[in-house]
């Protein structure tokens, strides 16, 4: 009885990014602050996708990723897809850079994420202005990704603080 409850913890635990991935894009939430700050707005759906993409792939997946995405563009009225497409990318870029890379620190994957950051904008901008009749303004796009890049290192040591305590699944 110890053991299953044992794992049942931890596979809830585990989930846990998962859980939070699908509540914000259920949720309108989407951290826009536009009611009480003009300019503030950052999408942690994309910070979410790198850091577990980059650090522990097996805990969100692509399909997770492409499904999240399809769920944000239902409830943000946005054509179906281009949100999964956006998250895709940055899980490309983070795929990427998990092999590539030797050393882990702060600093590489802020840069790095600055790469994923500016690709996944850029594949929203054209996705949005060659196949859908929604205006974009690329001030607002600017103000995202800037926010978003912003309050990566924060997310960050959140994140890794919780990967301590987190109960990893080594591949057999």
């Amino acid at each position: 009885m110890a053991i299953l409850y044992k794992n049942l913890r931890a596979n809830i635990t585990n989930l846990f990014p998962l859980i939070i991935l699908y509540y914000l894009s259920i949720s309108e939430i989407d951290t826009h602050f536009s009611n009480m700050f003009e300019i503030l707005s950052f999408n942690l759906q994309i910070i979410i996708v790198y850091y577990w993409m980059l650090r522990n792939s097996s805990v969100l997946g692509n399909g997770h990723v492409f499904f999240a995405g399809i769920i944000n563009d239902v409830v943000m009225g946005l054509p179906l897809g281009i949100s999964s497409i956006s998250y895709l990318t940055v899980s490309l870029v983070a795929s990427y850079v998990r092999q590539v890379t030797v050393n882990i620190s702060l600093f590489t994957d802020w840069f790095t994420f600055l790469l994923a950051i500016f690709f996944s904008s850029l594949v929203h901008v054209v996705l949005i202005s060659n196949f859908s009749s929604l205006q974009i303004s690329f001030i607002d796009v600017s103000y995202n990704a800037f926010f978003t890049f912003l309050f990566y290192p924060f997310i960050w040591i959140i994140f890794n603080f919780y990967k301590q305590i987190m109960v990893l699944k080594t591949d057999d």
